[in-house]
Parts: structure tokens; C-alpha cells; sequence
């Protein structure tokens, strides 16, 4: 039987009960104990999936609240009286000054949480999952398939121990774990070969990155302090980004390109 919006209707050609809106500001109001009370019954595995989500509802009230906080210094200048005629073009417009003023670093910080950066290869192919792992057959009978090895060049810290075989999902193996980078500064148009501190992001996905999987595109972090780079308040870079610039699968190292 199709349900119809018979309800609504009913509502605009009678209009509500009396108490209606009432009994609908207690509901709303009873919601926050009720919520409180399931999350003090909820155990286990839902106990876990409804902290997950009241904690992200939170978090997004939270950056919608400041957002609008933001939003809401921003404010008019005192009219100033300039001297002579004003242009045309500066008539409708409003002169309004931000109550904070955010500096070049701090900007800087939040692009490189975000993830965006020109980088020289905006765009690259996907790596398909039958590509980058290979299925482990484990067991008397080889009868288990949850084991995967790695067939690109993977990155590990230098205090890496692998876990136990019985425990261990994905293998990265010894010989394509790579310490050290080709990096090319486009500015000096010079290469250096540097160790690499960490992944910093995988295009195929966070899974990737955390793994440590370098492939074409992947932003790396490099420590410069060969190079002798310094901020300009007169600190010197230690790490700086780069991004991979060729299949180091297939050519056996790691080129790059420093981000600057």
C-alpha cells in the first residue's frame, strides 16, 4: 500500500492538536536524558559504534559553532572621511577588517593538515588492491587466504620490528624497503640523496599511508638538513615535503621533488 503524505495534509486542513507543539518541546527536551541513559546501558561492540557517533556529531557541533564565531568578528570599519571623491567601483563596497589576524605560517599549518599542497603531479593513476598486494596462502592445506605481501616499495621507520608471522597481516618485504630518496630541488635544479623520515600521504588512500607504501605521486617527508635550509626567522628546516615523481617498483629508487 503506498504511503502518502496524508498526515501533512491532515495537519493543513485542521491544523494541530492543542497541546501539539507543547508536547513537542518536551520531546525534544526528554531526547538528551534518553540519549544519556542508552549510552550508559549500551555495552560492547554498540556501546563502542554509538560513542563513535555521539563523538563525531560533537565534533562537527563544535566546528560549526566556531565557524560561526569566525564568522561573526568580522565587523565594519568606523566610516572614515576621505578627503576628495571616491571612485565608483568603491561606492557599494564594504570595508570590513577580520578580527584576527591569521599569519602566513599558521595558513600554512592548515593546508598541510588538509592535505593540499602544489604538488607537480596533481593527478595520478590508481593502483588497483590485485596490484599492490599479493594473497599469502597460510595453513596445513593452504586453505587460508587472510595474508597479504606488499609488491611496491614500502617505507619503515629505522626502529621497525616486523610482528610475529602468526600475527603478521601485511609483509613488507626487506628488499623493497628504501631509507633514502632522489630529491630534486626545482629552484637550485639540483638532486640530493636524502633520507626519507616518514609518508606523509599515499593518493590511493590512508590504508597506503599508513603502511608506508610509496608509489608514484606519494608525498614524503625528507630530512634537509644537508641543505642548510632556513625559516625566516632564522631556524633551520629539518623535514620538508616531497612528492615521488616515478614508479620506484620499476627503477629501483626513489625520485622526488621537493615541495617548496
Amino acid at each position: 500500500m503506498p504511503q502518502g503524505d496524508y498526515i501533512e495534509l491532515h495537519q493543513k486542513r485542521h491544523g494541530y492538536r492543542f497541546d501539539h507543539f507543547e508536547r513537542e518541546r518536551k520531546r525534544i527536551a526528554r531526547e538528551p536524558h534518553k540519549r544519556s541513559q542508552y549510552a550508559k546501558k549500551a555495552l560492547g561492540i554498540k556501546g563502542k559504534l554509538y560513542a563513535k557517533k555521539r563523538y563525531a556529531e560533537k565534533a562537527q557541533m563544535k566546528k560549526t559553532l566556531k565557524m560561526h564565531e569566525e564568522s561573526s568578528s568580522r565587523r565594519k570599519v568606523d566610516d572614515e572621511v576621505h578627503e576628495g571623491a571616491i571612485p565608483s567601483y568603491l561606492l557599494d563596497r564594504e570595508q570590513t577588517t577580520r578580527a584576527k589576524i591569521i599569519s602566513n605560517s599558521i595558513k600554512q599549518k592548515r593546508k598541510e593538515k588538509a592535505g593540499k599542497w602544489e604538488v607537480p603531479l596533481p593527478k595520478v593513476r590508481p593502483v588497483a588492491e590485485d596490484e599492490m598486494f599479493r594473497v599469502i596462502r597460510t595453513g596445513k592445506r593452504k586453505t587460508r587466504q587472510w595474508k597479504r605481501m606488499i609488491t611496491k616499495v614500502t617505507f619503515v621507520g629505522p626502529s621497525f620490528t616486523r610482528k610475529p608471522p602468526k600475527y603478521e597481516r601485511f609483509i613488507r618485504p626487506s628488499g623493497l624497503r628504501f631509507p633514502k630518496a632522489h630529491v630534486t630541488h626545482p629552484e637550485l635544479k639540483c638532486t640530493f640523496n636524502l633520507e626519507i623520515i616518514g609518508v606523509k600521504k599515499n593518493p590511493n588512500g590512508p590504508m597506503y599511508s599508513s603502511l608506508g607504501v610509496v608509489t608514484k605521486g606519494t608525498i614524503i617527508e625528507v630530512n634537509v638538513s644537508e641543505l642548510g635550509l632556513v625559516t625566516p626567522a632564522g631556524k633551520v628546516v629539518w623535514g620538508k615535503y616531497a612528492q615521488v615523481t616515478n614508479n620506484p617498483e620499476n627503477d629501483g629508487c626513489i625520485n622526488a621533488v621537493l615541495l617548496v
